[in-house]
């Protein structure tokens, strides 16, 4: 049986401008859908885990076409709950050269803001796993959302599950200060933690950009002394545009700080690639990777992401291991 990991989150309806249309220009709409912890579970089916997926959609075809969504990429969908008023919707324009992509949501009243946690069986959704996994846009959604996480993650905890978060900080959801308060109480119950954002004080607004090395490492040891982490992992992000990164990560387990290799990315797509890197290093970790390993096999496969359109990574298990083994030459396959 392929190792089970349970992803807690929104799914959502992706309407994206073709090509790199402007919203005023677009009179039609690409359409996918997604979500972080959706994409993670879609990810870790790609390497040939078990990802399950809970949330819920709306009693709808909407709802059903997510969930349909969802099992054409092998996940398993048997824990989605149905109801609720509505799938919530994000508009995306996606960015070029110096102008940077922009998204629009349209989630208020969605289904999984109203959510109770007596509406899930923890333990039979929990049954097997060997990781659960889930981020902070979820607890942003409302107070329901965020006592739906808590109480998840004690369960994971009680039952001796790894657990992860990925702050996945989104400033159109929540102030950083709301943000540190909630996430504060949730983070106690993770064995690791991607994502620094909520932590870094001083932050220029608009600038988009992380601390220098030894100050992160700072960071990284303070919120392992506090919350007791296993690991603290961030994605390194340089913008020379909308269309061109460099792309690499730093991982912490308390007693080494290491950075990963530096990828030179041509963006096609960019949403997503943070999830490509939770679900990448998560996959490392589950099977047995070194630290190390699991963090260049993450950014690897986030490397991959920016090259796929959609929300989700559909690399395959052979093409990461090969970016991360050296083959950057992009020749086609005959």
């Amino acid at each position: 049986m392929p190792l089970k990991v349970v992803t807690l989150g929104e799914i959502l309806l992706r309407l994206s401008t073709p090509g790199y249309k402007r919203f005023v220009q677009a009179d039609c709409f690409d359409v996918t859908y997604g979500g972080g912890e959706a994409n993670v579970a879609a990810a870790l089916c790609n390497y040939g885990l078990n990802g399950t997926f809970v949330t819920k959609v709306p009693d709808n075809p909407i709802g059903q076409s997510a969930i349909n969504h969802l099992r054409r990429y092998g996940v398993d969908t048997q824990f989605i709950i149905k109801g609720g008023e509505r799938l919530g919707i994000y508009f995306l324009e996606t960015g070029a050269s110096m102008r940077p992509s922009q998204v629009v949501y349209d989630r208020a009243h969605a289904s999984i803001t109203g959510v109770e946690p007596g509406e899930f069986d923890f333990d039979k959704i929990l049954d097997g796993a060997a990781w659960f996994h889930t981020s902070g846009i979820t607890p942003a959604l409302s107070e329901k959302a965020a006592a739906l996480t808590e109480a998840i993650l004690k369960s994971a905890k009680a039952k001796g599950i790894t657990t992860s978060i990925d702050l996945n900080y989104r400033k159109k959801l929540w102030s950083k200060e709301k943000a540190r308060n909630v996430m504060t109480k949730l983070l106690k119950y993770a064995d690791l933690c991607i994502g620094i954002d909520i932590f870094i004080e001083n932050e220029e607004s608009g600038a988009g950009s992380k601390p220098e090395k030894n100050e992160m490492e700072q960071i990284f040891s303070r919120m392992k002394k506090q919350f007791g982490f296993k690991y603290v992992a961030s994605i390194l992000r340089e913008s020379q545009s909308a269309s061109d990164n460099g792309l690499s990560a730093l991982v912490y387990d308390g007693h080494e700080l290491y950075q990963t290799k530096k990828y030179e990315v041509r963006v096609v797509d960019r949403v997503g690639t943070g999830d490509s890197f939770a679900g990448g290093f998560i996959y490392g970790l589950v099977t047995g990777m070194p630290m190390k390993e699991a963090a260049e096999f993450g950014v690897a496969a986030s490397a991959l992401k920016h090259t796929i359109p959609g929300d989700m990574n559909h690399a395959t298990l052979k093409e990461v291991k090969d970016l991360m083994n050296g083959d950057r030459s992009g020749r086609v396959q005959r």
